[in-house]
């Protein structure tokens, strides 16, 4: 298997398992000193696999109400040791997609440790609404 293969199979399986709420295998392929940037706070992010496995039970709990968690599309980019990968994602109550255009944006940087890839850091997103109020936001930050 290549290194783009392996990555999108790892990415595959934690998006399946964030739907169907599998802690262990959501945590199994993410390094030790992971850094996740969320869309809830903090907005520090979360640093270290105890920390990131924190902020999965309440995702978990909202998920098991119907929502969707689907990846709509995928991009992966490696080299020998380090690789990131892009995605669009469908994450909403279920009763609202396909229908509803958003998507959760992704962001993983990966890395190579003994042979096999680990997320060691995760960017997760929404874009920001066009109302004038956003628009002032930004403007003024």
């Amino acid at each position: 298997m290549t290194n783009e293969q392996e990555i999108r199979t790892l990415i595959e399986r934690w998006a399946a398992a964030v739907h169907t709420g599998e802690l262990e295998v959501v945590l199994e392929d993410h390094a030790d000193d992971i850094v996740m940037f969320d869309v809830p706070p903090p907005y520090a992010g979360v640093r270290g696999l105890d920390a990131y496995r924190d902020t999965w039970p309440g995702f978990f709990k909202w998920q098991a109400s119907g929502a969707v968690f689907e990846i709509d599309s995928l991009k992966v980019t490696t080299g020998e040791d380090v690789a990131f990968a892009f995605a669009l994602l469908r994450c909403g109550p279920g009763e609202e997609f396909p229908a509803n255009p958003s998507r959760l944006r992704l962001t993983l940087g990966l890395r190579k440790e003994a042979g096999r890839w680990v997320v060691s850091h995760e960017h997760h997103s929404f874009p920001l609404e066009d109302t004038a109020d956003t628009a002032s936001a930004v403007r003024d930050r």
